[in-house]
């Protein structure tokens, strides 16, 4: 997943590594009380995923000792995984029940994708950078999640044949929302997506028929998203 803020080492960011007793299981925990819950997150699909979900085996291994960490972290690539609020914040803007085809745009690592499958959702994933992707295939396949998909592309486009989605998730702010993506959903289908330049806002996008009816979420900071239209 490619996240808000620039791409910094953790401890330029302030962060530091978990107390050296603090197993990953504690550190999870304490991440999700104090980052998640502490600030408004409260669906219970949400919560138990990033319970679940071992995020310090989708970081590069220098970074390992700050997965747990209020941040975003390099991935490599130019690329960041999301901070743990804000992929918690925008599962929880999805409004998932359990069973829905989630299309996400932006695979990085795998984290956000393997968090939406804990939700319950069959995930349809796109990564343009073929070392990223390459490597998130790997890594969720080797941890067990047969409800992901991941392609090789260009996101803009999104994943036509795979549509409608019940939710789209856009993890790269483009300038404006990618014309394709809007049309993807089904009747009902939310598509959360940063959107902006210097300035950017986290907007979720519902469809009513042929409607698409925007609200403004939170402000936020998001790397490019790579590719543009074609």
């Amino acid at each position: 997943m490619r996240a808000a803020a620039a791409v910094v080492l953790a401890i330029a960011c302030g962060g530091a590594p978990p107390p050296p007793d603090e197993g990953p299981a504690q550190a999870r925990e304490r991440m999700v009380r104090e980052q998640v819950e502490a600030r408004g997150v409260t669906d219970v699909r949400t919560l138990a995923a990033l319970r679940k979900v071992e995020r310090h085996l989708f970081v590069p291994p220098e970074m390992v000792p700050y997965a747990y960490a209020d941040h975003p972290l390099p991935i490599g690539e130019d690329q960041t995984i999301s901070q743990p609020y804000i992929v918690a914040f925008m599962s929880e803007a999805l409004r998932l029940r359990g069973g829905e085809k989630v299309l996400e745009v932006g695979t990085g690592s795998g984290y956000q994708a393997a968090v939406l499958a804990e939700m319950g959702a069959k995930v349809y994933t796109i990564e343009i950078v073929p070392t990223l992707a390459r490597q998130a295939r790997a890594r969720l396949a080797r941890l067990g999640y047969r409800t992901v998909e991941v392609r090789e592309g260009n996101g803009w486009a999104g994943w036509p044949e795979a549509a409608p989605f019940d939710a789209i998730i856009v993890t790269a702010a483009p300038p404006k929302v990618p014309e394709a993506l809007p049309g993807q959903l089904r009747d009902g289908g939310r598509l959360v997506i940063p959107v902006g330049d210097v300035q950017q806002e986290l907007l979720r996008i519902t469809r009513r028929g042929k409607a698409f009816e925007p609200e403004h979420l939170l402000p936020v900071r998001f790397v490019p998203l790579v590719g543009g239209p074609r």
